[in-house]
């Protein structure tokens, strides 16, 4: 007995909708598959990324919207270190002390310094010391969030949005971030070496008050004495927000950001993630890829001067060294004399779009000058010039 199925019929219809449906399974297995790949976590957004170039090394909904909480506090501390003297003091607004949440204790007519006030955010996550920065700086709160706004922009922080300094929830959903872009805003702001003391502290003493007296603040980053490696960066907390945690780790000479957004398992995540992440990367040493650059000399018996270029360590996703594009930056000549190790150029190294790292092209020996007259010196320009223009 036969059985034939027409387009149409329907088995055919029946078995389409199976088909489809198996088809569906296979690829949606796929997809979770790819994106669940590493470790498991519990964060509504995470991501991991090298501190030198930016590379992603884990991430899951790392470009999903989330409230971040006081994890805000790494723009406004970095937005106070860059303004001005960080050590001018003042006395503190009487309004701007005055809020819930986490404080630092300051109280009305207290003389603080900028410096005070950013160790009072990043480690008590002193909500009184953000609004108080935040006046300081530009005013008032409103002004300073449009400076934390015009921040964002300027570091391509697309899908950020703040609303206060200090990261409370503001009840119109219009303060938030994502990981990717928290991560991008502390691998800006370790790069500055005040932000990465402040925040890798795990206490310090400050003299604030009225009159100022000595008093010890103490970091809510559990991290820094519980994770191998960690030197930062801040936590965060609401209702709204859940648990937020941005840190940096360093181990063998490399540096990874790992931000997780609304986790209830934070501290073990972060963990987890750099011992997954981690063997991913390595430090390579670069270098020109040429031996023998060199300068031409006027003024001198010897038309070149052999040149030195520095080697450099810098750290890559494993494999990714071919990526690295070399600049050598030299005069097209020098005048002797000239003396071992002086300065003569560059060379930089640059990854997607990026320098990554630099050093000096420095003389590989003495040059002394020979006696000419300035028509044998104006002879010798020439040719190099024509030699250069003539390649």
């Amino acid at each position: 007995m036969k059985f034939s199925l027409r387009a149409g019929s329907a088995p055919a219809r029946v078995l389409s909708v199976l088909a489809a449906a198996v088809l569906s399974t296979i690829f949606c297995t796929h997809i979770c598959s790819a994106e669940r790949s590493g470790p498991d976590i519990t964060a509504k957004g995470a991501i991991v990324i090298s501190a030198e170039t930016g590379d992603v090394l884990f991430a899951a909904n790392a470009d999903k919207k989330l409230p971040m909480a006081s994890t805000t506090k790494i723009m406004t501390t970095i937005l106070a270190i860059e303004h001005a003297d960080l050590d001018a003091s003042f006395t503190v607004d009487p309004d701007a002390v005055k809020t819930e949440g986490s404080s630092m204790g300051l109280k009305e007519n207290d003389k603080v310094t900028l410096r005070d006030l950013c160790y009072g955010m990043m480690l008590p996550s002193g909500n009184d010391a953000a609004n108080c920065t935040a006046v300081r700086i530009a005013g008032s709160v409103d002004g300073f969030v449009e400076l934390m706004n015009a921040k964002a922009s300027a570091l391509g922080l697309r899908n950020t949005h703040f609303v206060t300094p200090s990261g409370l929830d503001d009840y119109t959903d219009e303060h938030y971030s994502t990981a990717s872009d928290m991560a991008k805003l502390t691998r800006y702001a370790m790069k500055n070496k005040t932000f990465e003391k402040i925040c890798s502290s795990r206490s310090v003493k400050l003299c604030f008050g009225d009159p100022p007296y000595d008093r010890w603040l103490t970091n809510t980053n559990k991290l820094l004495k519980n994770c191998h490696g960690v030197i930062g960066v801040k936590t965060g907390f609401t209702d709204k927000a859940g648990r937020c945690l941005v840190s940096c780790c360093e181990r063998n000479g490399s540096r990874l950001i790992c931000v997780t957004l609304g986790d209830k398992n934070d501290w073990r995540d972060h963990s987890v993630l750099y011992d997954s992440c981690f063997p991913k990367v390595a430090v390579c040493t670069l270098d020109a890829g040429r031996k023998d650059i060199c300068v031409s000399v006027v003024g001198s018996e010897r038309d070149t001067l052999g040149c030195s270029v520095p080697t450099v360590s810098v750290s890559l996703v494993k494999g990714s060294e071919k990526k690295v594009r070399t600049v050598v930056k030299l005069p097209p000549f020098v005048y002797a004399p000239v003396r071992k190790g002086e300065r003569l150029g560059s060379v930089e190294y640059w990854y997607n779009g990026e320098m990554i790292a630099q050093g000096d092209i420095t003389a590989a020996g003495d040059v002394k000058r020979c006696s000419a007259d300035s028509g044998e010196a104006f002879g010798e320009i020439r040719k190099i010039l024509v030699r250069l223009f003539s390649r």
